[in-house]
This record gives structure tokens, sequence and C-alpha cells, in this order.
């Protein structure tokens, strides 16, 4: 068994091994999306092929779609090369269930592939087509940023600007400059949906955009027309979107036991951008996707295959729910606190009576009085969801070092809007809290890489280490000393918390607490049974 076009005519083998297959004519889907594509999405990441393709592959299924979704990747050229074209384009998509049960399921969806360096000239064609409907992104949240904390643009988005002549390299010069063909060749309208991990996603976009159309008509490339039709939403809409599902590394568990049952190929590959690829994926069960219904050329009747169409406004507050409530920032805690205390699996720390009532005090008693209600979403339902079937899950093998990445650029919307929203409801003194001082405390002991047992570890990547690290650089177990003068400029910082921690008397809250942490091994340990148990 091989995962290959001419390997899936043998369904009878596929099926008697429980792989569920494509229902639909897989060349005759790729035909038709090729003479009328509807659908490219940049990205070929794992969140891609686990959710997005799956969801239009129920769509072609259920025989309400007859194209898939043409890929495009701009960032690592060598996940399409290595992880999808030798497959033929197909997808093995697994879904890890907590009772133990492996769904396993080939994804035809996907019906091209491309890489701007060798198929600029195809994406010019998609472009152009009146029939693109939707155009999707997965790039994360930095594929948005131009400029650097200096005003400064990035070294790979400045050579966009230098010859028009020759096409933008980066995702976000890529998609402008290609709206540029789409406006030329008639300015049909379309949807430009950035589905990442991000608030307010959809306007991060467009910002990004613009910042493109701007410099090119100062340049004299481009006329006012063209920045009308960016900016008319009954032409080009810049849609926002919450999405929810971990995507963790392929397993090489996984891996081992596709071997076992005579699937050939699935090996794990690392690319010269270090990223981990394989044609196979594995995910979580629990998915949420909400888009915000503006659609200018049509969209495929997602609404069927579980999403959530609303206003920008409701899909504001959902994102704000699980951004600020109910997944992240229990995420987060079980990150830092993961690293702290040894564990490599999130599942397994949820066996920790310590880190499972931690999570539970933060979200349940100081995030929900202050949680937005979106009103599609019950919110209880959610975080419930969230500690009791998605993170003890020992089948997704998901770890918080890797939940640990960029911690730094993620506080202030994870923990900082919830202190905020007290804040806006008349509450100046915020030293009632308890558990996000205690996180933010953990966070500064996480920074020494140091563990409970005062052994190193390796810091997850953060862009901000460098800066944030000196804080910390003169403690060490068994300080005894005053830590105000070492921590003051960090713990006042808006940029990192959201708030000045010591406006609000939490501050030398978040001192004391790491004082306690730093007195010997096992006070990190000793700390958390003081406050939870």
């Amino acid at each position: 068994m091989k995962l290959n076009l001419k390997s899936l005519q043998n369904k009878a083998e596929w099926l008697s091994k429980g792989y569920i297959l494509p229902e639909y004519d897989i060349e005759a889907v790729r035909k038709t999306s090729k003479l009328t594509p509807r659908w490219l999405h940049f990205g070929a990441g794992n969140i891609f092929r686990a959710y997005i393709a799956v969801l239009q592959q129920r769509l072609l299924n259920a025989g309400k779609s007859d194209t898939g979704i043409i890929v495009c990747e701009t960032f690592d050229e060598e996940i399409i090369k290595k992880a999808y074209r030798p497959y033929d384009n197909l997808t093995l998509a697994v879904t890890l269930k907590g009772s133990g049960e492996i769904q396993k399921e080939i994804v035809g969806s996907l019906t091209e592939t491309l890489i701007p360096s060798e198929d600029f000239d195809r994406m010019k064609e998609v472009f152009r087509s009146s029939t693109l409907q939707i155009i999707s992104l997965t790039i994360t949240e930095k594929g948005y940023t131009l400029k650097d904390g200096n005003g400064e643009y990035f070294p790979w988005i400045k050579p966009d600007f230098e010859d028009f002549n020759n096409h933008p390299t980066s995702t976000i010069g890529i998609i402008s400059y290609l709206l540029l063909e789409r406006f030329k060749a008639g300015a049909s309208p379309l949807a430009l949906l950035s589905m990442d991990n991000c608030s307010h996603n959809g306007t991060l976009l467009k910002i990004a955009v613009m910042e493109y159309a701007e410099v090119w008509k100062s340049q004299g490339h481009v006329n006012d027309a063209f920045l009308y039709y960016l900016n008319d939403e009954s032409k080009i809409s810049f849609n926002w979107s919450m999405i929810d599902k971990i995507t963790p590394r392929p397993s090489e568990i996984l891996q081992k036991q596709f071997s076992k049952e005579g699937l050939e190929g699935m090996e794990l590959v690392k690319t010269s951008k270090n990223t981990y690829v394989s044609p196979f994926v594995n995910a979580e069960e629990s998915q949420y996707l909400a888009i915000e219904d503006l659609f200018p050329n049509g969209k495929p009747p997602l609404q069927d295959v579980g999403v959530l169409f609303s206003d920008k406004t409701t899909i504001d507050k959902i994102e704000k729910m699980k951004v600020c409530t109910c997944l992240n920032p229990l995420h987060t805690v079980l990150a830092v606190y993961g690293c702290l205390l040894g564990y490599e699996s999130i599942s397994a720390e949820m066996k920790d009576p310590l880190l499972k009532g931690f999570i539970e005090k933060m979200g349940y008693d100081e995030g929900m009085p202050v949680v937005v209600d979106p009103g599609i979403i019950n919110a209880k339902d959610f975080i419930r969801n969230s500690i009791e079937v998605r993170f003890p899950n020992p089948f997704v093998p998901d770890t918080p070092q890797r939940i640990a990445t960029d911690t730094s650029k993620k506080i202030h919307v994870r923990f900082g809007e919830t202190m905020k929203a007290y804040i806006e409801r008349g509450t100046t003194d915020l030293s009632f809290l308890t558990f996000i001082p205690l996180f933010l405390a953990g966070w500064l002991r996480y920074l020494m890489a140091l563990d409970d047992e005062g052994k190193t570890f390796e810091l997850s990547p953060d862009p901000n280490l460098e800066s944030l690290q000196p804080y910390v650089s003169s403690f060490s177990l068994g300080f005894t000393g005053d830590v105000h003068d070492e921590l003051k400029n960090l713990l006042s910082n808006k940029e990192i918390f959201g708030i000045d921690l010591y406006e609000y008397n939490l501050g030398d809250k978040v001192e004391s607490y790491f004082k306690t942490m730093i007195e010997g091994p096992g006070a990190i340990r000793k700390i958390l049974i003081k406050h939870i148990l």
C-alpha cells in the first residue's frame, strides 16, 4: 500500500485496514477545479490538511461541491515537494480520539499544488478567473507583519518594493500582486479569508495588503482605482474568522503503526527551514471554525459541515472567548508550568491535580466572570471541553515545549485582556486575583531556564528572549534578596502584559510569588500546593 492514486484503486485492501476513502471521482474534481477554480489556499501546513481540506472533502462526498482546493506554499516550498507531490497531492488525515480510537481518512480534496518559483503563471491564471471565490490563508500571525520593531521593512519584505517588474516573494506581497492581476482582468469580486489563530485576522491581512498597494501607488505602479477596489467590500472582503483545532507534529508512533499495516512511505522529514512534514497529519477530534459571512463572489456551503457563519461582532466575541478565557490562557499555563515541572506532554500534565486545579481555578474562577459571551457558542461548554476532553487526550502528542513558543507575544492577549476586562468594569485594584499573577510569576521563573529541581532546560523559541532573560539573570535558587529593582521595568511593561501591573496592585504580588519560587528546589510545587489544594 502506498499513498497514491494508483494504489487507491485497490479499494478493498484500504477498506480492510480501516481507512476511509473519498466518495467522489478525484480526477473529475481535479479537472473541474483546474478549469473553474473556486478556492485557493496559502499555507500548506498541518491545520490546513487536517481541518480545512477535510471540510471540503465532506462537501465533495455529499455532492454539495464539484471542486476542491488549490494549495500554494510561499514560505517553505519543500512542504509541497516532500509531503504533497510525491503522494499525488493526497493526504492521510488521522483523528486521535480520547477513547483511543484512531480514524484514518484519505483526503483527495487538494486538487493542485503551486509554488511561486515554478508556478507563478498558473497562480496568475487562477487569480484572473472570475469563478474564484475564496483566497484563504494559514500562514501564522508572523506572516502578516511587514516591519520590525523599529518600523523598518524586514529583509525579506524590502525586495518586494525594489523592482516591481519582478514579482514579490513574500506571501502578502504575492497575494497583493495577484490581486492587481485580478483587478486588471476585470476586477471580479473575491473573499480573502484569514484562518490564522490571531485576533482580527482579516484586518491584519487588509492592513498588510493595503501597505503594498499604497507603496506601489507612491511609486507610480498603480492608481487610486486599485485602492478603491481593495477597499470596496462588495468587491474584496477581508473576513475575520476563529479557528481552533490542535494539530501537533506527526507522530512517529503512528508512522510505525502505518508501516505494520503495510502502508509504505509515511516517514517524517525535516525541511531545511526546520518544518517537520509527512504525508499524514494527526489532530484532535475537537474543532471549531467561525467565519464572518461576507463573500462577494459566493461561497461553498460550509455551514453544512459544521462551520459557523455570523457578523464581525460575533466572530470577534468568539475569538475573545477562546483566546482570552476558554482555551489559550489555559494552554499557556500548562506550557510554562509543564516545562518547569518536567512534563513532556500536555495530557500527562492533566493527571497532575495541581496543574489541572490551576487551570480550573484560573479559567472558572478568574476568567469566566468577565468572559465575552458570543451567544452562538456556550463559553462554559467550551472551557469544560478544553479541560475535560481536549487537554487530557493522551493520544494527541502535544508538548508544553511546543505550546510555550512565543509566550511573550501572547501574554498581553491571553491574560492582559482579562485583567483589562475587570478594569473596564470599574475594578482598579486587581490584588484579589491569584492565578493570573501566579502564572505571570511562573513565566518569570521559566525565563531562568531552570526547572523545579534546579536542572537547566532549553527555552522554547521566542523573539524577545534576548531582551527578557537579563531581567532574571541575577537570580538563582536560594536567592533571598529583594527582587523589585530587577523586575520593576518588566512588570510595568504594558506591551508585554497589557497593563502596568503595579498600577493595579499586581506587581508586588507577582514579585512575592516569584520570590517564593526561587527559594530552592521544589519551591514551585510547594507554592502550587498552597494555593490550589
